[in-house]
């Protein structure tokens, strides 16, 4: 695979910053990154609760699905690996270095996610503790009367992250008072193209909705936009597997996303069944396998 190295990632990085992509896109360009920022994000919430397996009330959960389940990337906070990641050493890391809950809701204030370690924190805690972590994460809220601080942060990372071979991924929602419409499609198109003019590798994205409903044609726009900044879709709150791996399918085929990032759809269900889940997203994402190939695998056939 060629891959397109930035200009910004020094001669002396380089192989660095190839190595990462090729191991968390497994060589093919594509990325199935597993999110587990949500301890954060959406506290307890996700992970206790009527529909949710009782497995996942355990924060170690997500480890041991990262660790047996086929994916590129597990995204979660630095504290998380630093107490986990010496029983968790293959693991392919993302660090992401901002993140808020959700108790402040929209209607009170413009969301803020600052940082909350530095790049340079994360390259020194990778040095010391010999881990495989390949990439750090970024949130912008696009919108917010708080962007400017958000992007020259997300800027900043992305500068010293490729300046240490590290591949960066930014969360890019449009969110605040002077939004209208989160998932308009037009919108989105526009985000993605705000990642790659701050130089990001991949970006993720809300999948955009028109008058209530979800089309993978409207990724067309949004993923030209983004140029060589590749488009990966959040996976959401749970759905039934097979709606799930056939609307992937139809991300990466017809709307030219390069991945997705799923945390709930995976990590919600019993560990064997998170796994099978993992797998079967893998197939679609990396093996260009169909949504039936992919369902067997999900049924362990």
């Amino acid at each position: 695979m060629d891959v397109k190295v930035p200009l910004d990632v020094p001669e002396k990085v380089k192989e660095t910053y190839v190595n990462n992509f090729k191991l968390v896109t497994h060589d093919k360009g594509h990325l199935m990154l597993f999110a587990g920022d949500q301890k954060i994000e959406h506290l307890n919430n996700d992970f206790y609760g009527e529909s949710i397996h009782p497995d996942d009330a355990d924060p170690e959960h997500l480890l041991r699905i990262a660790s047996q389940g086929k994916i590129g990337v597990f995204a979660t906070q630095l504290g998380l690996v630093a107490r986990y990641g010496a029983n968790y050493p293959d693991i392919p890391y993302l660090i992401k270095l901002n993140s808020k809950t959700n108790l402040v809701k929209t209607a009170q204030k413009d969301p803020f996610n600052s940082e909350l370690c530095t790049v340079s924190q994360v390259v020194q805690f990778r040095d010391m503790n010999h881990l495989k972590i390949a990439a750090v994460g970024y949130t912008i809220y696009l919108g917010s009367e708080f962007e400017k601080e958000m992007m020259w942060q997300a800027q900043q990372a992305i500068i010293e992250a490729h300046k240490n071979g590290l591949l960066v991924v930014l969360w890019i929602y449009p969110r605040g008072k002077a939004v209208a419409d989160e998932k308009d499609p037009h919108l989105i198109a526009g985000a993605t193209g705000v990642a790659l003019c701050l130089g990001s590798d991949f970006v993720k994205i809300n999948a955009p909705r028109k008058d209530g409903k979800s089309d993978s044609t409207m990724l067309k726009e949004i993923t030209t936009a983004a140029g060589r900044t590749n488009v990966v879709c959040a996976g959401g709150s749970s759905r039934p597997p097979k709606e799930f791996l056939q609307e992937l399918y139809e991300q990466i085929h017809i709307g030219g996303t390069k991945g997705n990032a799923t945390g709930r759809n995976v990590h919600q269900k019993s560990l064997e069944e998170a796994v099978r889940m993992c797998n079967a997203i893998s197939a679609i994402t990396v093996e260009d396998a169909d949504v039936e190939e992919a369902w067997k695998i999900y049924n362990g056939e």
